[in-house]
């Protein structure tokens, strides 16, 4: 291989990563649907779900983020009346991320009364986000 096509193939594999990373850095934090999810408080190890909502956040021994996600949302919820946080480790129940589709940690439910995941955020949820799928709720 002559060394203008190596350097031409190194230069496009640094474009198409560098184009892969803007868009999960873009996308990173963004409310989603929740799909047709239905949450089970008994998965978090709680007895029942907020009255107005409750915020649960899947997160990892090993997590960098996961701590700021968990003081962001305590917080939110401290300000909140009939708002719940609830807290399940994916290290010692890694099935429930097959159950409920999560790919990375942090990940945070908008859930209603009922069950319903109403929204979900990848990452660090964005605070107006949040506030928009909770007044959705």
């Amino acid at each position: 291989m002559s060394p203008g096509i190596a350097l031409a193939v190194i230069g496009a594999l640094l474009v198409i990563a560098a184009v892969v990373g803007i868009v999960l850095r873009i996308l990173d934090g963004r409310r989603r649907g929740g799909g047709h999810l239905l949450f089970d408080p008994a998965d978090a190890g709680a007895v029942q779900l907020g009255s107005h909502a409750t915020l649960v956040q899947f997160s990892t021994e090993m997590c960098a983020r996961c701590p700021q996600v968990r003081r962001m949302l305590s917080s939110y919820v401290a300000d909140s009346d009939g708002l719940h946080h609830l807290e399940v480790d994916l290290t010692h129940r890694p099935e429930l991320s097959a159950r409920y589709r999560v790919l990375q940690t942090p990940t945070t439910f908008v859930v209603d009364g009922s069950g319903a995941v109403r929204a979900r955020f990848h990452g660090v949820p964005h605070r107006h986000a949040l506030t928009e799928a909770l007044a959705a709720v």
